[in-house]
């Protein structure tokens, strides 16, 4: 199976990094990252993403990460990536998932087995 795209939203530079190694070392995936919603939003309407990785709150302005899952569900010009927010409160994520996201996991769990489980709906292992 080819590299996977990966977008990365709104993670700090410690979390980015973070999610860089785990997918790295688990998934053939390539990581775009952005710190806003337009951002993002853009690179979705050019690019085409396996997988899109937020933050519940977009770190550079602390805007809600929801914000990007509603607006790209309600904008026709973006396909139907899969979009997963990252956090480890439980309300959030059932919020998310409401919204029209996949099932996401928390910070603390990002070297998780359930994590890696998770993404290896989307992503393609490594060989």
């Amino acid at each position: 199976m080819a590299q996977a795209a990966v977008l990365d939203v709104g993670n700090c530079d410690p979390d980015h990094w973070t999610l860089r190694r785990m997918l790295g070392e688990r998934f053939d995936v390539s990581i775009d990252r952005v710190m806003f919603v337009d951002e993002a939003l853009e690179k979705l309407r050019s690019n085409t993403y396996a997988l899109v990785l937020f933050n519940r709150l977009i770190f550079a302005d602390g805007s809600p990460g929801i914000a990007l899952l509603e607006r790209a569900k309600s904008d026709g010009s973006i396909n139907g990536t899969p979009m997963m927010m990252i956090s480890n409160f439980e309300e959030a994520q059932a919020k998310s998932i409401a919204a029209g996201g996949v099932p996401g996991f928390g910070k603390n769990s990002v070297f998780e087995d359930s994590t890696a489980e998770l993404l290896a709906q989307y992503l393609p292992g490594k060989e």
